[in-house]
């Protein structure tokens, strides 16, 4: 059983809409014009749809996990070992999910921001902040998401606003230039990113929220409002930078606020998408880091993960510098490897634990009844 640990439903969709849009609305416009060209909104509407379809799996699942999280329920449903072996998974792809995230953050400081600052300084920094997070709790991370809310709002409505003027039409056509395929390719890579990684958050629903009857919603909301942020992102980079320009630029987002110029007085105000930047993936990065230290202290029996939480920071800090050796492998990790690992980690293991668990329980009903 979980300790005493409660958020709000409303707190719970911000961090799920937060946990979407993290890394994703820098990253995810190249990654789309490199799959799909201008047709890269197009995936991101498909990408999304499907995302949303992975949420109602994990909605289906954690209708089974009741009070548990699901390190506990794959011990509950697989026996002991079995169960402790997938976990392990789970945990090392939330780790694995961190430390990629936490290099993402180190890599755009020092390629758009402060080139010559070594890497190190923003990632120990970075790190740092994510500890005293950890340290504070689940329920303190919850209020400082509702509390910086209303501040990403603000940032992106003045950022799209400002960029509207930018909009060139002819630039997303013509539609479905290549055909289907390549959007369909658009739409797994969206998904892999953006909706598949949602299956850490399993480690929080339904076991944390006080409401359980509005958690689904919640998570449903967080995720479909998480999802429209980015594809106006994409939509934006696609219709004023081009898909060229979109899929050669490692940050498209960051590029696409420097083409703001309001009356030549508002302009070079990039910094906001930088800033939207910061405030999301430090929540995703801290779910991600929350999933690993909370499955790891189950499945070893520890009643309070806080204890592991330094040592965490300090591997964290090393492995998000050796975790990509360089941006050209970094790019065909991302482009090669990410999806299938994500579709496996987020949708053939799930759909593994919830037939096992829903079988047991069949069985379990038909034994009762002889």
């Amino acid at each position: 059983m979980t300790v005493n640990i409660k958020i709000s439903v409303r707190q719970f969709t911000v961090l799920v809409m937060f946990y979407t849009v993290g890394t994703t609305i820098l990253v995810i416009p190249s990654s789309l014009a490199a799959d799909a060209d201008q047709d890269a909104w197009i995936a991101a509407i498909l990408g999304w749809a499907f995302g949303l379809l992975i949420v109602g799996l994990f909605l289906w699942l954690g209708r089974q996990l009741s009070n548990l999280t699901l390190i506990e329920y794959n011990e509950k449903v697989l026996g002991k070992w079995l169960g402790k072996l997938v976990s392990f998974l789970f945990i090392f792809f939330s780790f694995i999910g961190a430390a990629s995230v936490l290099y993402y953050m180190g890599n755009f400081m020092t390629t758009q921001v402060l080139p010559e600052t070594p890497i190190e300084s923003f990632t120990i920094l970075f790190a740092g902040i994510v500890v005293m997070g950890l340290r504070l709790g689940l329920e303190v991370i919850a209020r400082a998401a509702e509390i910086l809310f209303p501040w990403f709002l603000l940032l992106f409505f003045v950022t799209t606003l400002f960029l509207l003027p930018e909009v060139e039409i002819q630039k997303i056509q013509p539609v479905f230039e290549d055909g289907i395929r390549p959007i369909m390719k658009g739409t797994l890579t969206f998904a892999s990113i953006a909706s598949l990684p949602h299956v850490i958050l399993l480690m929080i629903f339904p076991a944390f929220i006080n409401n359980r009857k509005e958690a689904e919603k919640a998570f449903f909301i967080g995720a479909l409002l998480g999802g429209v942020f980015v594809i106006i992102i994409t939509f934006l980079s696609i219709s004023i930078l081009g898909e060229d320009f979109s899929e050669r630029n490692m940050y498209p987002s960051y590029a696409l606020a420097k083409k703001i110029n309001v009356g030549n007085f508002i302009q070079r105000v990039e910094i906001l998408v930088a800033g939207m930047w910061f405030l999301t993936i430090f929540f995703k990065t801290i779910l991600y880091s929350y999933s690993f230290l909370k499955g790891l202290a189950q499945i070893f029996g520890v009643k309070d993960y806080r204890p592991l939480v330094l040592p965490y920071g300090m591997l964290l800090v090393v492995y998000s510098l050796v975790v990509y050796p360089n941006v050209t492998y970094m790019m065909d990790f991302d482009s090669k490897i990410w999806t299938p690992y994500a579709l496996t980690m987020g949708l053939l293991l799930p759909l593994f634990i919830l037939g096992v668990g829903l079988l047991r329980k069949k069985i379990t009903k038909k034994m009762r009844k002889k």
